[in-house]
């Protein structure tokens, strides 16, 4: 009897002691004792696991699903509808990081709630998790690189503010008992293109200078002032090193020098370039270059090589106690999100699901697009432009919506297009679009040329809610018009048809009225393929996360018929369905000019786009080169028609949309007015127009230099500063860094720094007739460094003057804003001597007030 009680007894003890709570699982923990804890319960398998971007369940421990690879550029992206913000170069045009703060915080939250519906739902898809991979903090050093519309500009101090609103927007205030999302700098640290050749590109011989004086503040910022969760390490290589094997870079540079504490994830596909042939080749497998990456710091890899890590253990390459750092990092990371902790303990679960696509972030959204529009040329005047005058708008950008998402996108439930907007405005518009992006054509539809097989006019189409074509339709429509569907703000393809995974078929006849070469345009996100007399000639069956275009061409012979069939499927998130078919024609100039014979005004909305420069993309068009441009000039075919336009005496606005620098030096003969609209966001158009027609009053200033010409630049190649951005060019800009135009003007006077107290005070005046907003900023120069920056950036203040109103403004401007390149120690510090303050409107205003200062 004594024997049995004691076995009841000990088996109550177990039970009691399954039952409490392990320390991993107590939130009163730090998140480093509860990592420490839950680290020492892995085997190496799990630990590898939760390594991958696209970390599994552990189930016996109560580890939930985790993605690590999210995106939220300037709105959540890629994970269904969001709002969709301006392009990131555009709101550095703001210069208004407290409104970028704003911002991010409305993009933190819709991020978080999505997290949480995914998590909910118990499968979390890729771009679903609580890691965003933002901001891109690189210096967009050279305006052909197609990612850097993804910065904040060329200049170290305006991205490290920039880049600290983003942080503190996704990750929530400091204090806060859990983080909103996990912000990620990158990429680390000297990235700046070219796109071509990341896979393989070795930077070399890089100057210490240029490495810490340019290229490492803005990191620096957001690891010691932003506590930013994670850092993203980059493609190439330097000095022989790739970036996410370099123990120089990540250990002494970025954990040692800069003191970062948190996670170092790997840019997708990062680590197969160690070993892939024809790449950087310094590993001789994924086990080895899984080891050299993990050793020198980078704790969860975009894609599978990682995979082979217990390979590498095996082979005593790497041990499980050096995984283990990386693995207590990552583990920390999502202690501090709450993910393992219940929601009700979590105060990010709070947030309304309503909060996605709101009236207010709309709102949020254009406030900042009409903070981006930057006036870089009125001659007398001619903005704003009477809403009575006659318009005649133009150009390929002027109808485009999905330009003005800009890349790294989410897609919203609703845009205004540019012509949109002004049509919203004015009361007389006249459209035609004159010409292509890089040539002076445009498709003629022949969509009027289908019918259906009862011999109507159009094509008929027929849906399924089921993603099979099988079964009962549940709708079917006759569609007359070129086909341009999406489930944008909740709309339905057709009454009946879901909102997700539907399928449809779209078919009718052909019949061409003369022989010529037929284009067949199509736009799809799921699956869609185009098929002719039963040959395909469009097939993207295959769903990816954006929008897919494809084209193709067929010679077509008049008095035959040629049936079209396209099937569709959509699976989830967004559904956008588009087809067209058409023959490219070149309009004349007399056609042209014809079309806008009364005029009052031509608004030339052109530029590039967002399909033409980005992301190591394969682009057709003459002039771009892996989503890099091989030059910076205005693509001839936009160029010549306001040139003619301008000769035939007509007064031409010229809106340009591109997420980088052109150079426009012919446009400012040939235009009466210039304005930068970048890829301007949803509310674009109705921003645009506002500007346009004087409801509001431009602030945008570039945070970035307009070169005259492509011979203004180095070789792309070259990494180091010589003749590169405002601080070391010793050319003449077209538009300097920090320039834009009002609608009234401004006066800056009285400009006095006190080095005692670290503060600088100047008198600004609106001089005009209307409200504004002025930027002050402020450069330091060193006048006994010769090889040192011209100017740089180190403090701005934007200010908000009604007309005839001064104002006394106050900015800080510390010690540490003098520190300075010490060529003796080969550090960044506050080097004594002399200094001036250079207080003006932009880089090379010729009203710019010094001051000269001692340290």
């Amino acid at each position: 009897m004594k024997k049995l009680m004691a076995t009841i007894a000990v088996a109550a003890c177990c039970a009691a002691a399954t039952a409490q709570q392990l320390p991993y699982q107590n939130p009163a923990l730090t998140a480093d004792q509860r990592a420490e804890d839950l680290c020492g319960r892995l085997t190496l398998k799990e630990k590898i696991k939760l390594m991958r971007n696209g970390s599994p369940a552990i189930p016996r421990l109560g580890i939930p699903q985790f993605e690590w690879w999210s995106e939220a550029l300037h709105g959540t992206a890629r994970n269904g509808f969001a709002t969709v913000f301006p392009i990131t170069t555009g709101m550095a045009a703001s210069w208004n990081d407290k409104l970028l703060l704003d911002v991010f915080t409305a993009i933190g939250n819709e991020s978080r709630v999505k997290g949480e519906q995914a998590k909910r739902s118990g499968n979390i898809k890729k771009y679903q998790g609580l890691s965003i991979w933002t901001p891109n903090i690189n210096i967009f050093r050279d305006p052909r690189w197609g990612r850097g519309q993804e910065t904040y500009g060329e200049d170290p101090y305006l991205t490290s503010r920039m880049g600290l609103a983003v942080v503190e927007g996704l990750q929530g205030p400091k204090g806060s008992r859990h983080m909103k999302n996990l912000a990620c700098a990158k990429h680390f640290a000297v990235h700046s293109g070219p796109e071509w050749n990341r896979h393989s590109f070795n930077i070399e011989n890089l100057p210490e200078r240029d490495l810490w004086e340019t290229y490492i503040p803005a990191f620096k910022a957001l690891v010691q002032e932003g506590d930013v969760a994670e850092v993203m390490c980059a493609y190439q290589r330097i000095d022989g090193q790739p970036c996410c094997g370099s123990n120089r870079y990540l250990q002494q540079i970025l954990r040692g020098d800069l003191g970062f504490k948190g996670m170092v994830v790997s840019d997708c596909g990062a680590i197969g370039d160690f070993w892939i042939k024809g790449r950087h080749e310094v590993s001789p497998d994924a086990a080895a270059a899984s080891a050299k990456a993990v050793l020198s710091g980078t704790d969860v890899e975009c894609g599978a090589n990682y995979n082979r890590l217990d390979q590498a253990v095996e082979r005593g390459e790497i041990t499980e106690a050096q995984i283990d750092v990386s693995v207590k990092r990552l583990l920390k990371a999502r202690f501090m999100l709450g993910d393992f902790d219940d929601p009700s303990l979590v105060e990010w679960t709070k947030l309304p699901e309503s909060i996605i696509a709101s009236k207010e972030h709309k709102a949020l959204a254009l406030k900042m697009a009409r903070e981006t529009m930057t006036l870089l040329q009125n001659k007398n005047g001619i903005l704003p432009l009477s809403k009575n005058a006659k318009i005649a708008v133009m150009g390929p950008n002027a109808a485009d919506s999905i330009m003005m998402w800009g890349n790294y996108n989410g897609y919203p439930t609703q845009s205004t297009t540019i012509l949109q907007g002004i049509c919203a405005e004015a009361a007389s518009v006249n459209y035609i679009k004159g010409c292509g992006y890089t040539r002076n054509e445009v498709i003629d539809s022949r969509f009027n040329e289908i019918y259906t097989a009862d011999g109507k006019q159009g094509m008929t189409i027929t849906y399924w809610n089921n993603e099979d074509m099988e079964g009962a339709p549940v709708a079917m429509e006759v569609e007359k018009q070129p086909i341009n569907k999406s489930n944008g703000g909740a709309t339905v393809f057709a009454p009946g048809v879901n909102l997700e995974h539907f399928s449809a078929c779209c078919e009718g006849i052909f019949r061409p009225t003369r022989n010529e070469l037929i284009e067949f345009t199509s736009g799809s996100d799921d699956k869609l393929r185009v098929i002719v007399n039963g040959d395909t000639l469009i097939n993207q069956w295959k769903p990816r996360a954006k929008i897919n275009y494809g084209k193709a061409n067929l010679k077509v012979e008049a008095g035959k018929e040629y049936s079209i069939k396209i099937e569709y499927v959509q699976a989830t998130d967004l559904a956008a369905m588009q087809f067209d078919l058409g023959c490219r024609i070149q309009l004349t100039d007399d056609a042209i000019l014809r079309s806008v014979a009364d005029a009052d005004a031509v608004i030339f909305v052109g530029g590039i786009s967002p399909l033409l420069e980005g992301e190591e993309m394969k682009v057709s068009e003459p002039g771009f080169k892996g989503g890099d441009r091989t030059d910076i000039e205005l693509p001839e075919a936009q160029r010549k028609v306001m040139a003619m336009l301008h000769k035939a005496g007509k007064k031409v606005i010229f809106v340009n949309c591109s997420g980088g620098a052109i150079a426009l030096a012919p446009e400012t003969e040939n235009c009466e007015a210039i304005m930068q609209a970048w890829y301007p966001g949803e509310q674009g158009g109705k921003a645009v127009a506002e500007v346009l027609f004087g409801d509001v009053n431009p602030s945008g200033r570039l945070p970035m230099t307009f070169y005259r010409s492509t011979d203004d630049l180095p070789d792309f190649l070259d990494y180091t500063m010589r003749n590169r951005t405002y601080r070391y060019f010793k050319g003449e800009a077209l538009f300097p860094f920090g320039y834009g135009l009002s609608y009234t003007t401004f006066n800056i006077k009285n400009a006095k720094y006190n080095a005692k107290n670290g503060k600088l005070t100047a008198t600004v005046e609106n001089t005009g007739k209307r409200d504004g907003a002025a930027t002050v900023q402020v450069y330091i120069s060193k006048p006994d460094d010769t090889e040192g920056p011209i100017k740089t950036l180190r403090a701005y203040k934007k200010t908000v003057l009604k007309a005839g109103e001064r104002q006394t403004i106050e900015i800080s401007l510390p010690k540490e804003s003098f520190e300075w390149w010490d060529k003796t120690t080969n550090t960044m510090r506050t080097v004594a001597g002399k200094y001036i303050i250079h207080v003006g409107q932009h880089s090379q205003d010729p009203a710019m007030l010094t001051i000269k200062t001692k340290m």
